[in-house]
């Protein structure tokens, strides 16, 4: 009996995180251990997309199609990606966005994913924007974790973005548990990331991640050919960092390798 899928949005209201960063390098690491994952690219940019070297797909080919309600099992087959596979973004995601103006329209994303229960993981990367995509992957999803920079915008960001997940809750969702944060780039020489990440973990606790992405030039290789760090380097700082981070969001998840 398979178990059943796990649905993870990643979710920053601010840029620059390193959010499609976490999700190509998590979904790398959880890949590897043999769990079959699913990214889904719901940022209209595709900058998830891109860093996996996938063209620019037909609409009918990209996450759009996850808001057709004549969606059949089948028909939307993801893109195999190295350790895992993705779902890729389309540029004409942003024209159709101002038409999705329904309150149903946001359960959509929700409906479409029950055609891919054959994953154990489903990971959606949204834009740094509250649109009708990151509404919708709220919606679709039990857990959240909001990469977040210790810096006073990228904070203020994941602040927004934990509020947006308890209206969420509250509101259409209410299965969706209260979101993690995990700090990303950060650099211990400097003092306004040591006060910033303090900050979190005064303020959100056992929320804030024990684990933390520093920041290091690995990452940045990574960028290159849609390569994770793990490619290049995987006793790199940055590969060690994914790793760890990536067991202890299964831990939250309760998935594990050497389930049946």
């Amino acid at each position: 009996m398979n178990r059943p899928t796990v649905v993870l949005a990643l979710c920053n209201h601010k840029g620059g995180t390193g959010k499609t960063t976490t999700a190509l390098n998590l979904g790398a690491a959880i890949g590897m251990l043999n769990i079959k994952t699913l990214l889904i690219d719901l940022d209209p940019q595709g900058f998830l997309t891109r860093m996996v070297d996938v063209p620019e797909p037909h609409p009918a080919k990209s996450a759009l199609s996850l808001y057709n309600p004549r969606l059949k099992k089948g028909e939307l087959e993801p893109i195999e990606v190295s350790t895992f596979d993705l779902i890729p973004a389309s540029r004409h995601m942003t024209k159709w966005m101002k038409r999705f103006t329904k309150p149903t329209d946001h359960l959509w994303i929700r409906e479409s994913l029950r055609h891919y229960d054959g994953y154990d993981l489903i990971i959606l990367d949204t834009a740094a924007a509250v649109t009708v995509y990151c509404m919708g992957a709220l919606v679709a999803t039990t857990h959240v974790v909001i990469p977040v920079t210790p810096e006073i915008q990228p904070v203020y960001g994941a602040s927004s973005a934990f509020n947006s997940v308890a209206i969420v809750r509250k509101t259409l969702n209410p299965g969706l548990k209260s979101p993690f944060f995990l700090i990303t780039q950060a650099d211990g020489r400097k003092t306004e990331h040591r006060s910033y990440a303090k900050y979190l973990r005064d303020k959100y606790g056992a929320q804030v991640l024990k684990n933390v992405i520093r920041t290091n030039s690995a990452l940045a290789k990574s960028y290159k050919g849609g390569r994770s760090v793990f490619h290049d380097d995987p006793r790199a700082r940055g590969a060690r960092d994914y790793a760890n981070a990536a067991h202890e969001i299964l831990g939250i998840l309760g998935l594990s390798p050497a389930d049946p």
